[in-house]
Parts: structure tokens; C-alpha cells; sequence
């Protein structure tokens, strides 16, 4: 696969997510996604309405995240969470589903968590992610978390928060892929550092990147 930095730029969701970023590192961040042009700025939902400004009149997008990044808060508060980021500007959610309840095989109450947030964020008609977290996952709840999120209705399934044990392997995006086929976006996130890695999530199926690299990666 060959592509351009511009083309490659456009499959970046440019991410910072640590707990200890100022105002001053969330700016850095937003314009490093303005000179490169990326996908998105994803951010926790406090700095969305920053994000938002910074961005204006830009194609750069502001995502928040949701139940971040244990996925173990209320759908409520997942549902409300949401309502509030998309109020604040936020173009895409990208949410935690209730990983316990994936392990423990409650699927019905997985898809319900996952359709909570689905119907705030579809109705104002922006896009959701859904997070599975790959590290705790063999492959059969790879599969069944991507038929809970694509019966649910979400946007995307997305590997990993960045915050557990590993992030995306090409195996599993390829496993997503397979599972949601052109029907829902895969979203590989979480360790990827330089662009042969970046290239081989987009060649496993990988639609999206969730990166903090992205200057590494493209310069």
C-alpha cells in the first residue's frame, strides 16, 4: 500500500488523552492536526469546547470520549456524557463498552449499553465508536463485541483505549474487519508509532487510526 502523507493524514484521529494534559498540551495537539490535516483531534470531553475553537474552519474534527477508559460507568451516564460533549461540539463519540459484562457473556446487556449512547448520538446525527479493549479479548469476544455493537447500531468498533495492557494488532483489526465487513468502520488504536505499522492496520481493515504519534508517523 502507498499511500500519500496527505491521504495517510486523513485516516488519523490525532489523540491526547492523558489524565495530566494542560490547556497548553491539548493546544499543541490541535495544531499539529491543523498542520497536518488529520482526520480528527480526540480528546477527553472537558477540552471539547477548547478543541472546538481551535478547530473552527478547519476539516479537523473534535472527538470525545465516552465511559473512558474503563467502560464501566452507567449507560445513563454514558448516554449523558455524550449528550453533553456533542452539545459542546463534539463531531464523533468514541465509548467504552461494559467490558465485564462482554466477559461474562451478557451480550443483551452489552448491546443495551451500547444503544443507549447510540440513540443520543444518532439523533443529533453525528458518528460512535465503540471501544472493545482487544486486551482482555480472545477472538470469540472479538467477534461477539463487533455483532454487539453492529446489532446496537454503532459507527465504528475501535481496539483499544490506549490504557490497558496492549493496544491494536493487525490480527485483530483483520478479525473486525472480517466480523463487521463494509458495514461498520474499525477503528485500530493504541500503540501505533511509525508508518509501516499505520500502513499495516489500514491494510489489515483498518479505516481509521486513533494516534498521538502523528508526527512521527507522517513526518
Amino acid at each position: 500500500m502507498n499511500l500519500s502523507t496527505k491521504e495517510l493524514a486523513k485516516y488519523l484521529d490525532h489523540t491526547n488523552l492523558k489524565p495530566n494534559a494542560t490547556k497548553e498540551a491539548i493546544e499543541t495537539t490541535c495544531q499539529e492536526a491543523l498542520e497536518f490535516d488529520t482526520a480528527s483531534v480526540c480528546v477527553n470531553a472537558h477540552w471539547i469546547p477548547f478543541v472546538k475553537d481551535q478547530l473552527m474552519g478547519s476539516t479537523v474534527k473534535p472527538i470525545a470520549v465516552v465511559g473512558f477508559p474503563l467502560g464501566a460507568t452507567s449507560s445513563k451516564a454514558k448516554a449523558y456524557e455524550a449528550k453533553v460533549a456533542i452539545a459542546d461540539g463534539a463531531e464523533e463519540i468514541d465509548m467504552v463498552l461494559n467490558i465485564g459484562e462482554l466477559l461474562a457473556g451478557n451480550t443483551a446487556e452489552v448491546e443495551y449499553d451500547i444503544k443507549e449512547v447510540v440513540e443520543v448520538v444518532h439523533a443529533s446525527a453525528k458518528l460512535l465508536k465503540v471501544i472493545i479493549e482487544t486486551s482482555f479479548l480472545n477472538d470469540e469476544q472479538i467477534v461477539a463485541a463487533c455483532k454487539a455493537a453492529e446489532n446496537a447500531g454503532a459507527d465504528y468498533v475501535k481496539t483499544s483505549t490506549g490504557f490497558s495492557s496492549a493496544g491494536a494488532k493487525v490480527e485483530d483489526v483483520a478479525l473486525m474487519r472480517q466480523t463487521v465487513g463494509d458495514r461498520l468502520g474499525v477503528k485500530a488504536s493504541g500503540g501505533i508509532h511509525s508508518k509501516a505499522e499505520a500502513l499495516a492496520m489500514i491494510e489489515a481493515g483498518a479505516s481509521r487510526l486513533g494516534v498521538s504519534a502523528t508526527k512521527q508517523i507522517l513526518a
